[in-house]
């Protein structure tokens, strides 16, 4: 049996949907029909319902499903094996949201492409929950979380490093350089632009904030780090950003920062789906990212408590 047919069977079974199978296998639609067709000619059973809200599963392609993952982690091992003693070469999809793509992941590239130059890395944009959805769909070989704790079924997750968050203001901002720490009660009654919904250091700080008693805190919500980071240094408001992000800024005085309450580390989590057999290349991408973070990489890093890597 062609295992390409159970590959685009999978997929459906995970997306449900044949627009998204062909999207996830970069085929074009009719040709994960005829696959799938194929497959149920050849097996002698449906595998699936087609109906409006999508394919779903018959009970002959529930009993299956999990057979042909169990054939395709075998073809990986496989191939694994065969190719163990060439170079290591690939394709890795790799999620992480804006904080991470912006001032981590470009350095472990650039390390990546001198260690294993025949790895291609492919960054996709993803909150928490988007990426845990596409690591468990195997549209993801891996992510970078910042979450405190990463639970969830289907993903096994090791904490990698711990990124310190600071308080930002533009230079001429009263609370830039004061003496004399800001209360939380002072700070809930400033203007606040945040990351989007869902970015956890964010959404702790608005939590912090929305508790301080009194007239409810002026919050503005970016799908842009960037975004938020301009309003702030044109003196609107203030922000909270991993101090990795933001390095260069402080530096050539266009943010301050804002002597305030402590602020704890935010977690960073390399979270591997964990079913999926990843390949050498998907090692040779995570052993980068930890060497990385540990301050072990070919470029600037940022280890547990540390203030290093690149900057947007």
């Amino acid at each position: 049996m062609d295992t390409r047919l159970l590959e685009t069977f999978t997929a459906l079974a995970r997306t449900e949907s044949f627009t998204g199978a062909a999207a996830e296998l970069r085929l074009a639609q009719s040709t994960v029909t005829v696959q799938i067709r194929s497959l149920e000619k050849a097996l002698g059973t449906r595998l699936f319902d087609r109906l409006a809200r999508g394919a779903l599963l018959t009970e002959a392609g529930r009993r299956l499903l999990a057979l042909a993952e169990e054939v395709l982690e075998a073809e990986a091992r496989l191939l694994a094996v065969a190719t163990e003693d060439g170079p290591v070469s690939g394709t890795v999809v790799v999620g992480a949201g804006e904080t991470l793509c912006s001032a981590h992941l470009p350095a472990v590239i650039v390390a990546l492409r001198r260690r294993h130059p025949r790895v291609a890395v492919h960054l996709e944009p993803h909150g928490t929950a988007d990426a845990v959805a596409a690591l468990r769909a195997g549209r993801l070989d891996c992510a970078l979380l910042l979450e405190d704790v990463v639970d969830q079924p289907g993903v096994t997750a090791e904490r990698v490093a711990e990124q310190p968050l600071v308080l930002l203001c533009a230079p001429d901002h009263p609370l830039a350089g004061r003496a004399q720490a800001a209360t939380w009660q002072e700070l809930a009654r400033e203007s606040f632009f945040l990351h989007e919904q869902g970015c956890s250091y964010s959404d702790q700080l608005a939590a912090r904030l929305q508790a301080v008693a009194g007239a409810p805190p002026r919050l503005t919500r970016f799908g842009s780090i960037e975004a938020a980071r301009s309003c702030v240094a044109a003196g609107l408001g203030l922000t909270v950003l991993p101090r990795a992000n933001v390095a260069a800024a402080l530096r050539d005085g266009r943010l301050a920062e804002v002597p305030g309450p402590s602020l704890p580390h935010i977690s960073v989590h390399l979270a591997r789906p964990r079913r999926r057999r990843p390949s050498r290349a998907a090692h040779a991408v995570a052993a980068e990212v930890v060497r990385h973070f540990q301050g072990e990489g070919e470029g600037p890093a940022a280890g547990p408590g540390t203030a290093g890597g690149t900057t947007a």
